[in-house]
């Protein structure tokens, strides 16, 4: 298992839950699942993206938990989930699944937000029954449905071919991360965040990336390559709201305007001015505010009509990010 690496003070540092427990999902793969704030309040359900963990919702968890029930559960392999020699988007929705079997009761609703791989998850798992038993609403945060590599802006270069295969080279590279330093820290702000990240968001994000296990960040790097969900995003017909960073460089704004045109019913799409790939991070307000929204408008009746609405496009400046108010 990782490392357990986090912040020791501040608005990152994750929050101590209520319980946890243990979800089995169908191959036998074990989750650790934290339960975080009020019994009866609305339910949220938080899964989070490659090489991270629980502790990348701190910001969400604390501000949500003193009205919500906020389940937030490590992916296989990440955080304190034991790795599993199978890695795919099937095994994914399998294991969102599993939450949310072992934390909801039969029929009870939640919005459900992923964060890149973990909103790669809710789209692989949106035409399960359990899934749709279960989601009132969904937030896709920094995502993609396909040609997450050709799409890639990390490297500066012109699209074509040699990006392609350089960036995939990138991406499942074997190398260790090795411990967390100002030349890995801007290293990660480059490719990972916005210009105007502060430091203490960067430093967040560091410890959490560096303590994801380097086989398990090849394995789930090697699924990433190929994934393919494109089909999927037709079968989410839950309300789905959409947040990118206008500066993210690994799932651009041209994957967030494609699942906003594919999307049965999108809620809206909202870009943040500035911000990167690590949007509940650079700007936890702002997300955690569309999160509010759903909940106000889907959670608390388990939904609405599925039918196909207008998608509402909105850009957020939120300016230079304060460390004492991140």
């Amino acid at each position: 298992m990782s490392r357990l690496m986090s912040v020791a003070g501040g608005p990152y540092t994750p929050p101590v839950p209520v319980r946890e427990l243990t979800a089995v999902s169908a191959d036998g793969a074990r989750l650790h699942v934290e339960v975080h704030g009020v019994d009866d309040g609305p339910v949220v359900v938080l899964a989070h993206g490659w090489t991270c963990s629980t502790a990348f919702w701190a910001a969400q968890i604390r501000e949500l938990a003193t009205d919500h029930r906020v389940v937030a559960y490590d992916q296989r392999g990440h955080g304190r989930s034991p790795a599993s020699p199978v890695c795919s988007t099937d095994v994914l929705a399998d294991d969102l699944d599993a939450v949310l079997a072992a934390t909801l009761a039969p029929g009870e609703k939640a919005v459900v937000v992923g964060h890149s791989m973990g909103a790669m998850t809710v789209l692989a798992a949106s035409a399960r029954p359990g899934f749709r038993e279960h989601a009132a609403a969904v937030l896709l945060c920094s995502t993609g449905s396909s040609r997450l590599v050709v799409e890639s802006l990390v490297l500066p270069m012109r699209a074509g071919r040699l990006r392609t295969w350089l960036t995939r080279r990138s991406l499942t590279s074997r190398a260790p991360m090795g411990p967390v330093t100002p030349v890995s820290r801007r290293i990660l702000k480059y490719a990972t965040m916005g210009a105007g990240s502060s430091p203490v968001m960067v430093e967040a994000c560091a410890r959490i990336v560096h303590a994801c296990p380097r086989k398990v960040r090849y394995a789930w790097a090697r699924v990433l390559d190929g994934v393919q969900l494109d089909a999927h995003v037709r079968d989410l017909t839950v309300p789905a709201a959409v947040v990118v960073g206008t500066a993210d460089r690994m799932t651009p704004p041209v994957h967030a305007r494609a699942l906003a045109a594919a999307l049965p019913h999108c809620h809206g799409v909202t870009e943040l001015a500035g911000v990167g790939h690590m949007t509940p991070v650079e700007a936890p307000g702002a997300v955690t505010a569309v999160i509010r929204e759903l909940v106000a408008e889907y959670g608390q009746s388990g939904g609405r009509s599925s039918g196909r609405s207008a998608s509402r496009g909105t850009q957020v400046d939120i300016g230079v990010p304060i460390e004492e108010s991140a």
